[in-house]
């Protein structure tokens, strides 16, 4: 899973952890992993050798949602992260809709929006700026923050909340015109291990996203981004809470045999 790895932690946000991510487009239905927002998934095969053996071993026990869970966990541990008990017993969901994921927090929601988003689904502040905190591994294409570096409103084309050199970069590389195919760029492109320096870009005006910056837009949530940047221990608790309590929501109906299908 992800360097991209991270990417798996969000999309659960939709329905639950259902592992309807997971689940392939079939006929006239657009699967979620085939939305917009999901175009940076990949590494399915590590999830589907996952449930092979398992269904060799004990078949139609253990869900994909369990597998994801516990999969996320590892991807953040193996790249120098936290690791936390992962609660077990969820279910697979049985619908996948591409459609759906205009629900997913965008990256350019502001803090209300973002606020919001996570309320819906039973999560804090805390939890919202803990899990932002996933950014600091993956990688993001042009289209995801285009919107700071280019046309951002009537009197500024680059937003004036990046920092001037940082913008610079980025329109190197994701110019107006002749941006080249799948141009992007690391999240965090100053490590690739899973850190706390994610808070220290931002605080430095060199968040990626629009919803990465605007966490300093209110003194709760920036109070948080400061601790967070200044404790790798304090942003890890943090973490692994909110990775508990986000992965604990669940509406699945089976165990799937197969995690790309329905049973």
């Amino acid at each position: 899973m992800k360097s991209n790895h991270i990417v798996f932690f969000f999309p659960i946000l939709l329905k639950g952890c259902d592992a309807s991510v997971l689940l392939n487009s079939k006929g006239n239905n657009k699967a979620e992993k085939d939305g917009p927002p999901n175009v940076s998934l990949h590494a399915f095969y590590v999830i589907d050798a996952a449930k092979k053996a398992l269904e060799a071993s004990c078949p139609g026990v253990v869900s994909c949602a369990d597998i994801l869970a516990l999969a996320a966990r590892d991807a953040v541990f193996l790249s120098g992260g936290p690791t936390w008990d992962v609660p077990k017993g969820r279910k697979d969901g049985r619908t996948s809709k591409a459609s759906e994921t205009r629900q997913l927090p965008a990256p350019t929601f502001n803090l209300s929006q973002l606020r919001q988003s996570f309320s819906q689904r039973g999560l804090s502040g805390e939890d919202l700026v803990a899990l932002s905190g996933g950014h600091t591994l993956g990688f993001s294409h042009c289209s995801s923050f285009k919107n700071r570096i280019h046309n951002f409103n009537a009197t500024h084309d680059v937003d004036p909340s990046l920092n001037p050199s940082f913008a610079a970069k980025l329109i190197s590389i994701c110019p107006l015109k002749n941006q080249a195919k799948n141009a992007g760029t690391s999240m965090d492109p100053s490590t690739t291990t899973f850190d706390n320096t994610y808070y220290r870009l931002i605080l430095q005006q060199k968040g990626l996203f629009s919803s990465d910056q605007v966490l300093l837009d209110n003194p709760d949530t920036k109070n948080l981004v400061t601790k967070f940047a200044t404790s790798k221990k304090a942003f890890y608790e943090a973490f692994a809470k909110s990775m508990i309590r986000m992965s604990s929501i669940n509406g699945g109906q089976e165990v799937r045999k197969d995690c790309r299908m329905i049973n």
